[in-house]
């Protein structure tokens, strides 16, 4: 019975690669086994009536009501451009640095990251308002697409990132299925244990750019005073204090996620309103991008939910579970397996379906052999990222090809983002050697 397991997984892969709504795709795909399943016995007609328990579940879980208020705070800030007053300030705070304009870049990647959380608007507001600049003052094509690019995607692991309130959400189901959820795991625990791996890989960022523009001065030149702008502390300081105040009573234990993201989305509004940027118009523009947003990942989950229940009928996590116990080399080599499979998944699906379809089913029987649930979440985190960076599938690179010049060529930016790719691989590495990075904020926090 495995098998029709294995055949439905690999079906569904065929309909999303046809370009077909995942979410439907999903769901459709795991109705059509069902039925196979019920004809031929396989599986038991009752099993399927769990499906509608499983969908109020989803509509009763107070942790996914973040969800759409950090997409809205996100996009109210996106919209209120305050990204582009960002840029044009750091590039006057570094403008006499060699490599300043591409360190400002990461520096406003990473808040960018911190307030928004959505990796394809970042990529796409930093390719327009950045790349026509660093092209202007002498940035070679490859650094300056890989450093946007690279940037774009920190929205994966710096909190409080969306992927991180879903992973927080699966994780925790996960860890209750594997039967070792004695302490439970939060989202704040993923906020927290991510902050430490995310500020070193912007670490890691600005050494690169730093060693290029003293190596090899010609791709990282000082930026010209002409396109220098007045620094504005107000553009930096307000949201600063609006990312720490939502994190901060996360972290303090003051506010549930679902509360901080109410937070959030308040305090975005008021600063669209404090930077005259706010109208009932473009209310309207951020309601109707947070309901579609959020709709798709409602949509996407209630599809997945349906096919996890078909999926394990058919004794698909049994068949995992018995895979990734019986590997050479234990917990690591399933651990090896498992990011594998999920980075090469990276380059056709979307972290949505990676966590809501592939991370339910793995990550049970990784748990029960004593992996740390808070180091797996991040660790999924950071190897997403870094697929979403890899040729020639990443998706971070569809996201700025559609808004770079015909005179930057795609091998140009496949180019740019090798570097990086290797650096999020050395972040992995390091954590993997050294899981305190993870675990121990957390641990500190909530003891």
């Amino acid at each position: 019975m495995e098998w029709l397991a294995l055949l439905m997984f690999i079906c569904v892969c065929i309909v999303l690669l046809a370009g077909y709504p995942v979410a439907f795709s999903l769901a459709g795909t795991a109705l059509l086994f069902a039925g196979i399943g019920v004809l031929t016995g396989d599986v038991n007609p009752l099993m399927l009536k769990s499906a509608f328990s499983r969908l109020f579940g989803i509509m009763n879980n107070q942790t996914l009501i973040a969800v759409p208020l950090f997409v809205f705070m996100g996009v109210m800030l996106e919209k209120s451009k305050i990204a582009e007053k960002l840029l044009t300030g750091m590039a006057s705070l570094f403008a006499g640095a060699p490599g300043g304009l591409a360190i400002s870049v990461v520096i406003v990647g990473a808040l960018l990251a911190a307030s928004t959380g959505i990796v394809g608007a970042t990529v796409v507001t930093m390719g327009l308002l950045s790349l026509p600049i660093m092209l202007k003052s002498g940035y070679s094509p490859q650094l300056s697409t890989g450093v946007i690019c690279a940037s774009g995607t920190l929205g994966q692991i710096i909190p409080p990132s969306i992927v991180l309130v879903l992973l927080g959400d699966v994780i925790a189901s996960a860890n209750r299925d594997a039967g070792v959820g004695l302490d439970p795991v939060s989202v704040g625990d993923l906020f927290a244990g991510a902050m430490i791996p995310g500020f070193i890989l912007v670490a890691f960022y600005i050494i690169y750019i730093a060693i290029i523009a003293r190596v090899k001065p010609n791709q990282a030149p000082v930026a010209p005073k002409a396109i220098n702008a007045r620094f504005e502390w107000r553009a930096l300081l307000l949201p600063l204090i609006l990312i720490l105040l939502v994190l901060g009573s996360i972290l303090g234990g003051v506010a549930t996620p679902s509360e901080a993201a109410a937070l959030g989305a308040i305090g975005a509004t008021i600063l669209a309103i404090l930077f005259k940027e706010f109208s009932l118009s473009r209310l309207k523009q951020v309601a109707q991008t947070t309901t579609k947003t959020s709709s798709m990942v409602f949509m996407i989950l209630i599809g997945a939910s349906i096919f996890s229940l078909v999926f394990r009928a058919f004794g698909g996590d049994d068949a995992i579970r018995d895979l990734l116990t019986n590997l050479p080399g234990g917990v690591i080599g399933a651990m090896i397996v498992v990011m594998l499979t999920m980075f090469l998944l990276g380059f056709i699906l979307d972290f949505i379906e990676i966590v809501f379809v592939v991370v339910p089913l793995t990550a049970p029987p990784l748990l029960a052999m004593g992996v740390d649930p808070v180091w797996l979440g991040v660790m999924i985190a950071v190897n997403l990222q870094t697929s979403f960076l890899t040729p020639p599938f990443g998706f971070a690179l569809f996201y700025l090809r559609g808004v770079t010049p015909e005179s930057v060529k795609t091998q140009q930016i496949y180019q740019g983002v090798l570097p990086f790719i290797g650096l999020q691989i050395a972040l992995l590495i390091l954590l993997a050697l050294w899981p305190e990075l993870v675990t121990w904020l957390p641990s500190v926090i909530y003891q």
